[in-house]
């Protein structure tokens, strides 16, 4: 195995989601399995199927953004600039200290600019076009929140936007540390979602995976006998990659973790009968990470809730790990699943789980599903020293991720 110092390195970490504002007031939320799932507030949800959600409990927009953005863009990008600032306020770095053209920004996007696009076709369907404001033109794309991170910090490298649904808050975490292996020193990743508003739900709905259970306990249980789809949320995670090199010459230390490897793949289209795409991409990303199905304490589910993919999951995990050989969990029930935001959150838990050696529980699954041969971690937190953790991420249409991380100081522990 490779015992040098991978190139990147999370230095900072900043999270906006339904479990609290701030890394730390999410991981505890996480530990105690307090949920962040209510009733939709937004908007009345009376009339549709779906009722819960996980919203972003206290989060205004002016005290995060200044006024002009808040209103030329939507939610999404108010809560991905928020989680931007954090990040970089946690990671120690100051953007007008680093060579503009050397600050990367690459995000994932789902949903787009759903609420502000909703506000701007009423305005035309009610008022007419010379209603619609001349941001709409922009606030909707996906690339809005790539866009304001980049100009508010000052951050001229490379800049793009994955469009994956729920697996590109993997793929971004990737990119970025490509990009850090070359010329970059720091580039800012993750992604966030807000699709809660009426036209928003609407477009979810089209899918059939939604939880209609209005019992918010009961209504996404993944790998559970009961399960029964799962619920939306917004909010998402946004980490600071820098590269080993960078971080030791700032005198940042080792960060949070390393980002040890990655793949991704693509479902094969229905009734093809090939293999779905999990189980290779999985043994890809470990061997891009150099690593053994042994060398892996602890998975983070993609956890759909929905019984059919669910059972595929827990096969690959099966095939690759053995039946119930590594801990398995899906601390997004406590969220919803954020899609463009879901991934990137559940990167910044597995590196907090690494950092203190526990492994959160799932919330809400009482009776693993017979077929799904996993060691599905209930009940309670499990504490015990962590060196590396899978997140696996689908996306919508077959998009299929996986990601390695590592804890911070696994290359000394491992050569000690």
């Amino acid at each position: 195995m490779n015992a040098s110092p991978p190139g990147a390195v999370v230095t900072g970490i900043g999270i906006v989601a339904p479990t609290g504002i701030g890394a730390e007031a999410h991981w505890r939320s996480v530990l105690l399995g307090k949920s962040g799932i209510t009733r939709i507030t937004r908007f009345d949800p009376d009339g549709y199927p779906v009722r819960l959600a996980g919203e972003v409990p206290g989060f205004e927009a002016a005290e995060q953004v200044p006024n002009r953005l808040v209103k030329q863009t939507d939610r999404w990008t108010h809560l991905g600039l928020a989680a931007a600032a954090a990040a970089l306020d946690d990671a120690g770095v100051d953007p007008a200290a680093v060579p503009e053209f050397e600050m990367a920004v690459v995000t994932a996007s789902s949903s787009g600019g759903t609420e502000f696009g909703q506000h701007e076709m009423t305005r035309l369907y009610t008022r007419g076009p010379s209603w619609v404001g001349a941001y709409q033109s922009i606030a909707w794309f996906y690339a809005a929140s790539t866009g304001q991170i980049s100009i508010r910090h000052g951050m001229r490298g490379p800049c793009g936007v994955l469009c994956c649904e729920q697996a590109g808050g993997l793929d971004v975490i990737a990119q970025a540390r490509t990009l850090v292996r070359g010329d970059v020193r720091l580039a800012v990743t993750g992604g966030t979602d807000a699709p809660l508003c009426p036209y928003g739900l609407t477009a979810q709905l089209a899918t059939g995976q939604l939880s209609t259970v209005d019992d918010a306990a009961r209504a996404y249980l993944p790998f559970d006998e009961a399960a029964c789809g799962y619920l939306p949320g917004e909010g998402g995670a946004v980490l600071v990659v820098e590269s080993a090199a960078a971080a030791a010459e700032r005198g940042a230390g080792e960060g949070y973790g390393t980002i040890l490897g990655h793949a991704a793949g693509f479902d094969p289209p229905p009734g093809s009968e090939r293999e779905p795409a999990l189980r290779r991409t999985v043994e890809r990303a470990l061997a891009d990470a150099d690593l053994g199905p042994s060398d892996v304490d602890v998975v983070f589910a993609d956890a759909s809730g929905v019984a059919e993919r669910d059972r595929a999951e827990a096969e690959a995990i099966s095939a690759v790990f053995g039946p119930r050989a590594v801990p398995v969990t899906a601390p997004k029930t406590l969220t919803g699943r954020l899609y463009g935001g879901g991934a990137a959150l559940d990167v910044a838990t597995a590196l907090l789980a690494l950092r203190d050696g526990v492994i959160p529980h799932t919330v809400g699954p009482t009776r693993v599903a017979g077929g799904c041969a996993i060691d599905l971690v209930l009940d309670g937190p499990r504490y015990r020293p962590l060196d590396t953790a899978l997140v696996l991420a689908r996306g919508h249409g077959g998009f299929t991720s996986a990601l390695v991380v590592a804890r911070a100081d696994r290359h000394r522990r491992r050569t000690a």
